[in-house]
C-alpha cells in the first residue's frame, strides 16, 4: 500500500502515563505532516485540537474512554464521552467492561456500550482487549459492539499484562466478521501493519506511525 493510502488510516498515538503536553504537538504535528489521525488521552483533547487547528489540514482527534481497564461506572464512562466529544474529539475508543463479560455479563456490557454510542454524534470504537479473552469471548464481546451500533472494533489497549498483549492477525480475521476493525497494538512497521490490513484491519492504532510510513512505498 502506498504511503498516501496508508497515512489516513493511522492514529498516530500517545497514551502513555508520562504523556505531556509536548508529546501531544508533537504527534500532532507529526500526523498533519503525514496525513494521519492522532489518538491522545482525553485530558489533551482541547490540547489537540487547538493545537491541530493551525495546520492546513487538522488531524482528525481520537480519545479514549474507560482506558484502559474498562471498568469505570458507566455513567461516568457516558459523561467522559460527552465531554470528550464537546472538547473536540471526532472518534471515542471506549474500553468495554472486560471484567463483565469474562463473568458472563454479556447484556450489561452490551447496554453499557448501547447508551455511551447513543450519547454522542461521533464514531464509536469498542476496545475490547483480545489478550485477556478467550475466543468465545471475543465473539460475545463483538456481537455486543454490533448489537450496541458501535462504529468499529478494536484489538488491544496496548496495556495489557499479557502476551501478546497487542494485535494478531488471527484476532483482526475473527472481529472483521463483525465490524471494521482498528488494530493496535505492537504494530511498529509497515509490514505488520500490511499483516493486520491484509487480515481485515481498516485502522491501524500506533506509537509509530511516522516509523510505519518510513516503509511503505512512495
Amino acid at each position: 500500500m502506498r504511503r498516501a493510502h496508508l497515512a489516513p488510516i493511522i492514529d498516530h498515538t500517545v497514551l502513555g502515563p508520562t504523556t505531556t503536553r509536548a508529546d501531544i504537538e508533537r504527534v500532532v504535528t507529526e500526523a498533519a505532516d503525514h496525513g494521519m489521525n492522532v489518538c491522545v488521552p482525553p485530558g489533551y483533547v482541547e490540547s489537540a485540537v487547538e493545537f491541530g487547528a493551525q495546520f492546513e489540514e487538522s488531524p482528525t482527534v481520537v480519545t479514549v474512554i474507560g482506558f484502559p481497564h474498562g471498568q469505570d461506572d458507566p455513567q461516568i464512562k457516558r459523561t467522559a464521552a460527552e465531554t470528550a466529544w464537546k472538547a473536540g474529539a471526532d472518534e471515542l475508543d471506549v474500553v468495554l467492561n472486560i471484567g463483565r463479560l469474562i463473568a458472563g455479563e454479556t447484556g450489561g456490557v452490551t447496554d453499557e456500550l448501547a447508551e455511551i454510542a447513543a450519547s454522542v454524534p461521533i464514531p464509536v470504537k469498542v476496545i475490547i482487549e483480545t489478550a485477556l479473552l478467550s475466543d468465545e469471548e471475543k465473539h460475545h464481546a463483538c456481537r455486543a459492539a454490533v448489537e450496541a451500533d458501535a462504529a468499529m472494533v478494536k484489538t488491544s489497549t496496548g496495556f495489557a499484562d499479557a502476551d501478546p498483549a497487542g494485535a494478531t492477525v488471527g484476532d483482526v480475521e475473527l472481529m472483521a466478521a463483525y465490524l471494521p476493525v482498528k488494530a493496535s497494538g505492537g504494530i511498529d512497521d509497515y509490514n505488520t501493519a500490511m499483516a493486520m490490513i491484509n487480515a481485515g484491519a481498516e485502522r491501524i492504532g500506533a506509537s509509530s506511525g511516522t516509523q510505519i510510513l518510513a516503509g511503505a512505498p512512495e
